[in-house]
């Protein structure tokens, strides 16, 4: 008689592990996305106030970047592809969103600095990626991104030798009600890759 409740004591061992397991691993993407954005690791950019410095004489090209996700059916681009700033200068840079379809798009930007070592440096003031964006059928926005290269960077000996900066997004279909519109949407759709000027 010892036995069944043997296996069942080590079957309910086993569940609690596992949903513990399960618990972690949803835990686990906010977590790192977190530890991304305070350390600056993975190429994830730091948001900061206006730069309260004077720029620096030394300057780097600004590189943009942009890439739809499969399936959203949108347009995505950088209005200007490459810009010169001087380390601790603010600059407005624009990306254009457009909805070729004939139905509702939402969508959220990622995004991401290379290389790497100038993630923590690339301080976004203002960036559209912080909301939600919905469009109608047909309609077509610029979207702005305020940002500055720290100063601090020229401190760094991994990251002061840098020329070029990359700001790339990815937009993606947004979660609730947008993404579930999408998921209804023509697998067809070609719209998913990276636009070229």
């Amino acid at each position: 008689m010892a036995a069944p409740r043997s296996n069942a004591g080590v079957a309910t061992r086993l569940g609690v592990v596992v949903a513990i397991m399960a618990g972690l691993s949803f835990a686990a993407v906010p977590f790192y996305d977190w530890f991304c954005r305070v350390t600056g690791y993975g190429g994830t950019t730091a948001t900061a106030p206006a730069p309260d410095a004077p720029p620096r004489a030394e300057a780097v090209t600004v590189r943009f970047d942009a890439n739809v996700a499969p399936g959203l059916g949108a347009t995505f681009r950088p209005m200007l592809r490459t810009m010169e700033v001087r380390i601790g200068e603010s600059a407005l840079a624009f990306y254009e969103f457009a909805n070729p379809t004939d139905r509702p798009i939402a969508g959220t930007a990622s995004f991401n600095v290379a290389p790497y070592s100038t993630g923590g440096y690339f301080a976004k003031v203002e960036c559209f990626c912080f909301e939600r964006q919905e469009l109608a059928p047909g309609e077509r926005v610029e979207m702005p991104v305020s940002f500055f290269v720290d100063p601090a960077m020229l401190d760094d000996p991994e990251a002061r030798g840098v020329q070029t900066i990359t700001l790339s997004y990815t937009m993606h279909a947004a979660d609730g009600a947008g993404r579930a519109r999408l998921a209804r949407a023509d697998a067809t759709d070609d719209a998913t890759q990276p636009i070229e000027n």
